[in-house]
């Protein structure tokens, strides 16, 4: 059970109960990490506004959900790492993608340094090499691309660590464990 009281359309008023419409209106339901957040529709609007500026980046949202699964995997993250597997579903990610990405890796030789970084990112609390950043660089990835991973990564951890703090309860899927 959450640690928080979620804040519902009906309850909600003010900026929360406008935000959370909003979040109704363009994906059909309201999460409930949303709900939480609403608590304080101030962290609601950061989350809503960090999460669609990053969408119009560079990055394609399956290389977003993959750092968010790695992400939300060193994090031991189960609501993120369920709502990320849904998402990824839904863009169509095969299930052996989603579980490489989980583990920080990927077939693809462009992928797989940046899910490698963004769990070095986490792990070390952003103390990287000098290599790890050249990894990216040697993979075609350029300074304002490396930003865009970095704070892809930051969201991810803000809403890992909500989550886990919370403990919200899942409005999705759980996601299957991993065999280690």
């Amino acid at each position: 059970m959450a640690r928080m009281t979620p804040v519902t359309l009906e309850s909600a008023s003010g900026t929360a109960k406008v935000m959370l419409e909003n979040v109704q209106k363009h994906l059909g339901v309201v999460p409930n990490m949303m709900t939480l957040m609403a608590q304080s529709p101030l962290v609601l609007e950061c989350y809503v506004n960090f999460n669609g500026a990053l969408s119009k980046g560079t990055l394609k949202p399956t290389v977003r959900e993959q750092i968010a699964l790695a992400v939300a995997e060193v994090n031991e993250c189960e609501y993120c790492l369920a709502a990320h597997t849904a998402i990824s579903k839904m863009l169509k990610m095969d299930d052996d993608v989603i579980l490489a990405a989980r583990k920080g890796e990927a077939a693809d030789p462009k992928i797989a340094p940046v899910l490698n970084f963004a769990r070095l990112v986490v792990k070390h609390r952003g103390k990287v090499s000098e290599a790890d950043i050249l990894r990216l660089t040697e993979a075609g990835y350029d300074e304002a691309q490396i930003a865009e991973i970095i704070a892809n990564v930051g969201l991810a951890v803000f809403t890992n660590y909500f989550n886990v703090v919370a403990q919200t309860d899942s409005d999705f899927p759980a996601a299957p464990s991993l065999v280690q």
